[in-house]
């Protein structure tokens, strides 16, 4: 969906624009975490992944398969289906 509706805009700006577009939207993210409202942070949380998948599709990823390849089999340190990692590791 996000390939038919931008596909051509995100051709044109490229992974360097997208990226910066990418990180603005991560801090609107970070702002509405603090203090935003249910329906702000819906908002900011679609608007980080709609780009995060623009990013994906420039750079031929399939995040699908990405995030299946990684995770399907468990966490990819432990490699348990309820993570037992230490708090302090990322997983």
């Amino acid at each position: 969906m996000i390939q038919e509706m931008f596909g051509h805009k995100d051709q044109q700006r490229g992974i360097d624009g997208t990226y910066m577009w990418f990180m603005e939207e991560v801090g609107e993210l970070a702002g509405a975490l603090r203090g935003g409202n249910r329906q702000e942070l819906q908002g900011e949380f679609a608007d980080v992944l709609a780009w995060l998948v623009t990013l994906a599709n420039l750079s031929g990823i399939d995040l699908t398969e990405a995030v299946r390849n990684k995770y399907v089999t468990g966490c990819p340190r432990c490699g348990e289906n309820i993570c037992t990692c230490q708090l302090s590791a990322k997983p």
